[in-house]
């Protein structure tokens, strides 16, 4: 009530469109359910009739509206008298019965034409399915003839024999057709289709638990498709059960709109569902009398409330959220709420004519247009998220295609930047190595020097060039490849000083492969090296160069380098009978290039000779 009255002062305008809408469906409904269905020519119907008593005969009148007067009550006999004209033509008549409940046998001067407890779709109180049946001529006497109808009565709806007609097929059946189509196929359709959406919606709900409306749909879907196929006459549980139904169903539907509005459901609205279990408990105590009274207090209240519940939500939904949604169902369901008027009244004898339930069949349609709703929101919802994933797509390969070019352009300015640094390194090298030895071999030469020292000057610059070029091969983190064209080098330097060099390769393959080894890293390892043999020409005095090449594992377990260059000169005390001579800017050059590199270097000497110990890391840095 607190939402109506909210909606009616927040859209003042859109509430009167509302009502007036829902005003012309209620009357359009009442006007199609005051139609008159099909139906033979009346000349053909029954006006006289007799029902047994207690054995004994007294007249009545159809419609009859009989109700069980005990738990399992006995059939009801009506007599039928008509009266077959001796010049009738030779045609084939038929007894039809536009609407009957709950289930009849007809007899024809006392032998049995039909009987609609064979057919359980036919004895169920609340179908409106008509019964005809052709008469065997071989029944027929000319003149006088009795049609007998016995009416069985069981359940919460009271037996309803609706007029009868006597006459011939051909001018009987079509109206009989029409109702078939009307109130047996029709409905048919509706619960296969209900049936194959409650499917749907049930393997929905698993897959998304998170969506309980579909859960919610399923269930009362599938509870009328269940109910829809028990057959008549069955055990009181069953009675209980689909008097239970429908009274479940509406509880069910209370909480879909809850949900459908965008309302969040609260755990005592589980207390809707109450009346359709009281039903099913009365259907398990064993008490025909107890469902029918429970029944006719429960089940069309419970309906009829549900029913106005759902049609308040749809209409607030629609008048404050100006859903449009909303607007349509809460005019299907206006449909429902006068079917369930209808049939209200009808159980209560206050409709006059033909007794029909129309509220089961209102529901059902108004089940299957919501499903046929949800569903195309659903494939509404799924194409969405395929156009999403088709945008997402399409943004990804956009970005991706950016990226490329952006990678592209990065690795063209890492190899432009990798070039200039590359080029300045090696001005830098030839600047500072061979540069310098030519500005000496042009002094020199300026100064009117000896050839020897030119020429000296003239190998040095050719050493020192030759390194360049050694540092520029590709040795894929290998130093064993530069130390080999070094010891060559070397070797012929200490030659030319009558020095012998020693080299030794302590551990299998010496050198461990490097990791990021680089030309300016080799540059600077290989001029230390020299820095160190040419130290130990100077100053050493020895006769032997030991070079020696090892590997050893570092704090992190990763395999290390280490060069050790010694000799076997007389250390850093006296150099030829003078004062104890100290490390110069030789050892602090060393020191620098090592670490350039990331290396460490450590000096050991005595009386024995002095060792330069050269140890390298196993991954060096980017740029020395």
């Amino acid at each position: 009530m607190a939402m109506t009255l909210s909606a009616i002062r927040s859209s003042p305008s859109r509430l009167p469109l509302y009502v007036a809408v829902q005003a012309l469906v209620a009357l359009a409904c009442v006007f199609v359910l005051r139609l008159d269905l099909p139906r033979p020519p009346p000349a053909y119907r029954a006006a006289v009739a007799e029902v047994n008593e207690g054995g004994v005969w007294r007249p009545v009148a159809f419609p009859i509206d009989r109700k069980a007067r005990s738990e399992d009550p006995p059939p009801v006999d009506y007599r039928i008298p008509f009266t077959l004209p001796g010049n009738a033509p030779e045609e084939t008549w038929s007894v039809l019965i536009p609407r009957f409940s709950t289930g009849v046998q007809l007899f024809i001067n006392g032998t049995l034409i039909e009987d609609t407890l064979r057919d359980p779709a036919t004895s169920r109180p609340d179908r409106n399915v008509p019964v005809i049946s052709l008469i065997p001529p071989a029944l027929l006497v000319p003149g006088p003839n009795v049609l007998t109808v016995k009416l069985f009565v069981w359940g919460p709806v009271t037996g309803y024999v609706d007029s009868v007609y006597l006459g011939p097929d051909s001018r009987l059946r079509p109206s009989f057709d029409r109702r078939i189509a009307l109130f047996e196929t029709f409905p048919l359709l509706l619960i296969s289709l209900q049936a194959t959406l409650s499917l749907v919606f049930a393997l929905i709900w698993v897959s998304r638990r998170q969506d309980a409306i579909y859960g919610l749909l399923a269930a009362a879907m599938g509870i009328g498709v269940v109910q829809n196929f028990i057959a008549m006459p069955a055990a009181l549980p069953l009675h209980g059960f689909i008097a239970a139904s429908v009274s479940i169903e509406g509880a069910l539907m209370v909480m879909f709109t809850m949900r459908l509005v965008g309302l969040r459901s609260r755990p005592a609205l589980w207390l809707v569902l109450a009346p359709g279990m009281l039903l099913l408990l009365m259907g398990l105590s064993g008490s025909r009398a107890l469902l029918q009274r429970g029944y006719l207090l429960l089940g069309p209240t419970s309906v009829t409330l549900s029913v106005l519940a759902v049609s308040a939500l749809l209409g607030w939904s629609a008048v404050r959220r100006r859903d449009q949604s909303s607007f349509l169902l809460g005019s299907v369901f206006t449909a429902v709420i006068v079917a369930s008027l209808h049939d209200l009244l009808t159980v209560m004898d206050l409709v006059p004519g033909e007794r029909l339930f129309v509220g089961r069949l209102s529901y059902s349609l108004v089940l299957v247009t919501i499903g046929i709703g949800l569903t195309w929101r659903f494939v509404h919802a799924l194409n969405e998220a395929d156009g999403f994933a088709s945008k997402l797509v399409r943004q990804v390969r956009e970005a991706e295609e950016k990226l490329r070019q952006s990678f592209v352009r990065e690795e063209e300015r890492a190899r432009s930047e990798a070039m200039t640094a590359e080029r300045t390194r090696l001005m830098r090298d030839l600047h500072d190595g061979l540069g310098g030895q030519l500005v000496s071999i042009v002094a020199l030469a300026e100064q009117g020097q000896d050839r020897g020292a030119i020429g000296e000057a003239a190998r040095a610059a050719l050493k020192d060039l030759r390194l360049v070029i050694d540092a520029m091969e590709d040795i894929d983190g290998d130093l064993m490849l530069v130390l080999g064209s070094w010891r060559e080098r070397i070797s012929a330097q200490l030659r030319a000083h009558a020095i012998s060099l020693r080299w030794e390769v302590l551990s299998p393959g010496g050198l461990p492969a490097i990791s990021g080894l680089r030309p300016g890293h080799v540059i600077q390892i290989i001029r230390l090296l020299d820095e160190a043999v040419t130290n130990a020409i100077k100053h050493s005095g020895g006769r032997t160069i030991s070079v020696s090449l090892d590997s050893l594992d570092d704090a992190e377990g990763r395999a290390c380098g280490r060069i050790t260059v010694s000799d076997d000169g007389c250390g850093l005390g006296e150099d030829d009978g003078g004062p104890v001579r100290r490390p110069g800017r030789g050892l602090a050059n060393m020191k620098k290039r090592a670490e350039l590199c990331g290396a460490s270097l450590s000096l050991i000497s005595d009386a024995a000779g002095t060792s330069v110990v050269l140890t390298l890391p196993a991954v060096l840095p980017d740029a020395p």
